[in-house]
C-alpha cells in the first residue's frame, strides 16, 4: 500500500483548509492510499519560501526523509503560487522519488504524462529565471549609460576615512578598528587599499 501525506494550505486565516482535507482523504481512499501524516499551513501565503511556511517544512523533511511514497495537494497553487520554489519542490521529491498528486489538475507525477507536466514546469522555470536576468542586465546598463552608481550606497564618510587611518597610523589591529568604528572589516580594508 502506497503511503502519503496531505499537504493542505490556506492564505487567509479565517478560511479553513477542511474542504481540501476531506475530498483528498476519499481520494486517497479511492486509490488504496495509506496516509500517514496531515500538514496544514492557514493563513500563509503560497507565494512564501519554504522556511517561512512551517508545515510545509515539516511536510518536505518527512518527504524527503522518504517516511511517505507521496505527496497530495488540492492544487498546484497550495502547494506554491511561485514557479522557482514549486519547480525546486519538485525537483527536492522526485530525487527522492517522492510522488506528488495535485487533485484539481489531475497530475500524478507516478504517470508518465504527470512526469511530463513537472518537466515542462521546469522548462517554463528556467526561461522565467533567463527572462529576469536579461531584464536586469539590461536596467544595469541604462543606469550605467545614464551616470547612475547600482548598488548600495557607500556607508564610508569622509570622518570615517580620517578615524580609520589615524587609528592605522597608531598601528591598532584591523579588527579592533572595526569594533570601535562600528564598521566591517571590509570597510577598513577599502579605505588603506585606497591610500
Amino acid at each position: 500500500m502506497k503511503k502519503v501525506c496531505i499537504y493542505a494550505r490556506n492564505s487567509v486565516s479565517t478560511s479553513n483548509p477542511e474542504n481540501q482535507i476531506i475530498e483528498l482523504r476519499k481520494i486517497a481512499e479511492r486509490f488504496g492510499w495509506s496516509i500517514v501524516r496531515e500538514y496544514v499551513d492557514v493563513g500563509i501565503s503560497g507565494s512564501k519560501g519554504r522556511e517561512d511556511r512551517p508545515q510545509f517544512n515539516q511536510m518536505m523533511n518527512s518527504a524527503t526523509r522518504r517516511e511517505v511514497d507521496g505527496v497530495m495537494f488540492w492544487a498546484v497553487d497550495r502547494a506554491s503560487r511561485n514557479l522557482t520554489h514549486l519547480v525546486q519542490m519538485m525537483n527536492d521529491l522526485d530525487a527522492k522519488n517522492v510522488g506528488m498528486y495535485f487533485h484539481q489538475q489531475s497530475i500524478d507525477t507516478s504517470t508518465p504524462s504527470g512526469r511530463a507536466m513537472i518537466q515542462m514546469a521546469g522548462v517554463f522555470a528556467e526561461f522565467e529565471r533567463s527572462m529576469t536576468r536579461e531584464r536586469i542586465l539590461a536596467s544595469h546598463e541604462r543606469a550605467k549609460a545614464e551616470g547612475k552608481t547600482i548598488g548600495r550606497p557607500t556607508a564610508i564618510s569622509d570622518g570615517l576615512i580620517k578615524s580609520i587611518k589615524f587609528m592605522r597610523s597608531k598601528n591598532v589591529g584591523i579588527k579592533r578598528i572595526a569594533r570601535e568604528l562600528g564598521c566591517g572589516v571590509g570597510t577598513i580594508y577599502k579605505v588603506i587599499n585606497s591610500e
